[in-house]
């Protein structure tokens, strides 16, 4: 049977990642910027710097160390792009395709290691790809969360299959940390639940009198308080110096150097949201429930659930999920996964429900959730196997309905990538301007020097490779702006602003009047739904 799934797993990669290299993704915004911090770094500029015209002098440049997103995002499918000569597009495509064979394969051996058999983690492993996180990247690069995906499972493995307390442990810390982290900066609250269960497990003999639960295993008679106390401490100081100072280096080498999410507090927010959102993530990651409603928190695309409603969702799935890990607690005889499980899933409810309370700039969305979503599918497929007959039906509909909704985001999303988004330069998917428009864009920039162009998009300004770029945030139907975002001095030669349509009246009014050296517009039509505004 574990063949079949395989089979199918196999099958699924193969045509996903055909249909991505003839049709390579969009970008999510933070992989636009990230794109952006490469592109300063290609013309000549520092490593991880953003350079960018001045805000209080535009004739000026600005140049500062990105420390919000990690590295990794841009780094990898540049390598790819040194490596294999080909544009940027597939690189991308590169880089998906085998994040997402390398992070199944970790997690099948990760779930075998645990202790279950093939079929339950082949299985577990057909289900992960029913997630909606897993066909995003296929249609949007989403950078940090396909190329975590891509080390987690291996990391976990690592978690587990380590023993011996030798130089491999201290090696294996340090390195984990580094990776992780290059690949996404969230690795970090991973690596630090991961630690905590290789450090519960350092001891396989615990004293016979410390009645607490099966997750810390079975005792040995001839332990006692005092010398288990003093061995598990020491054992813990061998985990902990190295991932210290492999912390420590992080925070010296690049987390000190600018701001990050978790470095801006903007104030204390107790809503319902900022609690029951962790406590549920299990059934919001794990069925991609978030994903369904277009997000119950941070809704993107159409509004399916109005707030009142969502909340009222939330707090249902936050019980489920409560009643379905006791379930799991009860009923899997398996410790190691009882421990991994529960220390992951506190760990996110103390330090997401801290961020959110604090409002950090960290949204409130079912992706940074990623992992306990995953933890939880090989005891969901336990529990499944002791289901009864009737039961074992409503449970297949459920990775049924998830296929069928990826089967239908992917064909949408293929289909506008392929037919609607633009291509320029580096064969990345331009989903806010039209060729017309974006084949003007090019040959202007070839034709031109020492201009400054301004988009709304992030993702558009890769595809200018001789002149500045400025992209600033799109204007909201209530028009109000922060000007601190927008206001731009000074005079640098002709300035180019590219516009939706829909821009026409207030808006480019508005946009017009933030660059305050500038008068005199001329209106040029790129297309049938884009204008070029020129000054000089």
């Amino acid at each position: 049977m574990q063949k079949i799934v395989f089979w199918a797993v196999g099958v699924l990669l193969v045509i996903t990642g055909i249909l991505l290299f003839m049709i390579p993704p969009a970008l999510y915004p933070d992989s636009a910027y990230g794109f952006q911090i490469l592109r300063s770094m290609r013309m000549g500029h520092g490593f991880n710097h953003f350079y960018s015209p001045d805000q209080g002098n535009i004739s000026q440049n600005y140049d500062e160390f990105i420390t919000w997103w990690s590295p990794g995002q841009y780094i990898i499918p540049y390598f790819f792009k040194i490596l294999t000569g080909i544009n940027l597009g597939l690189c991308i495509a590169l880089t998906v395709t085998i994040s997402n064979v390398i992070g199944l394969t970790g997690f099948y051996f990760f779930f075998k290691n645990l202790g279950f058999d093939s079929l339950i983690s082949s299985s577990s492993i057909l289900l992960i790809t029913c997630q909606t996180a897993f066909v995003v990247p296929y249609i949007y690069y989403n950078g940090g969360e396909v190329l975590l995906f891509s080390f987690e499972g291996w990391f976990l493995y690592g978690c587990i299959a380590i023993k011996k307390r030798d130089w491999f442990l201290i090696l294996f810390v340090i390195l984990s940390c580094w990776i992780g982290f290059f690949l996404k900066s969230s690795f970090l609250w991973i690596y630090a639940s991961g630690l905590v269960c290789l450090w519960i497990r350092a001891i396989p003999n615990k004293p016979k009198v410390w009645k607490i639960s099966d997750v810390l295993s079975a005792v040995h008679p001839r332990s006692n308080w005092f010398s288990f106390y003093f061995i598990w401490i020491k054992e813990g100081f061998k985990i902990a110096i190295p991932a210290i100072l492999s912390v420590s280096a992080i925070y010296i080498c690049y987390i000190s150097r600018g701001q990050n999410p978790i470095s801006t507090p903007n104030g204390f927010n107790l809503s319902v949201q900022t609690f029951t959102f962790p406590i549920a993530s299990p059934i919001l990651s794990g069925f991609s429930i978030d994903d369904l409603f277009h997000g119950l928190i941070y809704p993107t695309g159409s509004v399916i659930l109005n707030p009142k409603w969502s909340i009222t969702l939330l707090i249902f799935t936050a019980i489920i999920s409560l009643i379905l890990l006791k379930s799991i607690i009860k009923y899997i005889p398996n410790k190691n996964y009882k421990l991994f499980i529960l220390v992951f899933y506190l760990v996110a409810i103390l330090f997401f429900s801290y961020s959110y309370i604090r409002e950090l700039s960290i949204s409130i969305e079912s992706r940074h959730f990623r992992i306990i979503g995953i933890l939880i599918i090989p005891g969901l497929v336990y529990l499944f196997t002791k289901l009864k007959l009737p039961f074992k039906y409503l449970f297949i509909l459920i990775p049924i309905i998830l296929t069928g909704f990826n089967i239908y985001y992917i064909s949408i999303g293929f289909n506008f990538n392929k037919n609607i988004a633009a291509r320029g330069l580096t064969g990345i998917a331009q989903p806010y301007i039209d060729q017309p428009a974006l084949n003007y864009l090019i040959k202007l920039d070839k034709a031109k020097r020492n201009v400054t162009f301004v988009f709304l998009s992030y993702d558009i300004g890769l595809e200018v490779l001789y002149n500045r770029i400025i992209t600033i945030p799109p204007i909201g139907n209530d028009l109000k702006i922060d000007l601190n975002d927008y206001k731009f001095e000074g005079n640098a030669g002709p300035l180019y602003i590219v516009l939706p349509k829909n821009y026409r009246g207030p808006k480019e009014k508005i946009i017009m009047t933030l660059f305050s050296g500038y008068k005199n517009f001329k209106i040029i039509p790129l297309s049938n739904n884009y204008y070029l505004y020129a000054a000089k």
